[in-house]
């Protein structure tokens, strides 16, 4: 390998270069993960245990050494249950680059444009709502927490399953494809309480917390409001129209956009 230069007795080579960029990048990318998080506090706790080892090895402080050692020897099982959460949305967030996604079969944009109906109409009667639409693999975990349904999505079904007076309607429904997989689930609440100075509720943060754990897209309809907003990689957006929302949602699905038209009429215009 070409020498690049010395440091001492130190050979630097563009292989060590290549070697120190890629762990700098990771461990970037690890402290963005866990920036905000009482997590950030261990891994600079561990951070330090490993250079306080390494500098006592090379002065040859055996006592201090050993110490260090026994703390070092279980550190991957300590990371693991320590961080688990955070490997969790790592996992995710390597799920979702670009080069994984092209494995993934596109769906057909039609369960968008239900879902983007179904959420209007749904905000128009300020009947709150939380769906959650699978963008790649699997959230067995959560689907197991509601009422398995296994049934067609559908425009009408969503609207009875979030009726205030349905046993269905206190919970998330969770989409796979065009099939609603069960309803009345439990999500995870995010840390998150505040977007843009707004205190969020409960539906809010169940829908920002399912897309930090998955590769997920989740629609909310405020109760209170009648707004409808969308939360992806641990981000909301508000006040979505339905275009809009549809727009997002066949993104997000990786499917192909077609504008929808209304019924030929006298003056036809676009589906808004």
């Amino acid at each position: 390998m070409l020498e690049l230069f010395k440091i001492g007795f130190l050979t630097v080579t563009l292989l060590d270069i290549i070697d120190i960029a890629i762990v700098s990048f990771i461990f970037y990318k690890l402290y963005a993960l866990l920036k905000g998080t009482i997590a950030t506090q261990i891994f600079f706790g561990l951070i330090l245990i490993f250079i306080l080892s390494f500098i006592a090895q090379i002065i040859n402080l055996r006592t201090l050494s050993w110490l260090l050692n026994l703390v070092t020897g279980i550190w991957v099982i300590a990371f693991i249950i320590l961080f688990q959460p955070e490997i969790r949305r790592l996992l995710v967030f390597l799920a979702r680059n670009p080069i994984f996604r092209i494995f993934v079969r596109s769906q057909s944009p039609d369960s968008a444009y239900v879902i983007a109906d179904a959420a209007f109409e749904l905000s128009q009667l300020q009947h709150g709502a939380i769906i959650v639409l699978i963008k790649s693999g699997g959230i067995r975990g959560f689907v197991e927490t509601g009422q398995e349904m296994n049934a067609k999505v559908s425009r009408d079904l969503l609207k009875a399953i979030f009726f205030p007076r349905s046993p269905l309607h206190d919970g998330a429904v969770i989409i796979k494809n065009d099939t609603i997989e069960a309803a009345r689930c439990t999500l995870p609440l995010s840390v998150t309480t505040t977007v843009d100075g707004e205190t969020l509720g409960m539906r809010h943060r169940a829908g920002i917390g399912i897309t930090e754990q998955a590769d997920v897209i989740s629609i909310i309809v405020s109760e209170e409001t009648g707004g409808i907003s969308i939360a992806e990689d641990g981000r909301l957006w508000r006040g979505l129209s339905k275009e809009a929302l549809r727009k997002k949602l066949v993104k997000a699905i990786g499917a192909p956009y077609i504008r929808k038209w209304k019924k030929p009429t006298e003056n036809a215009f676009f589906d808004q």
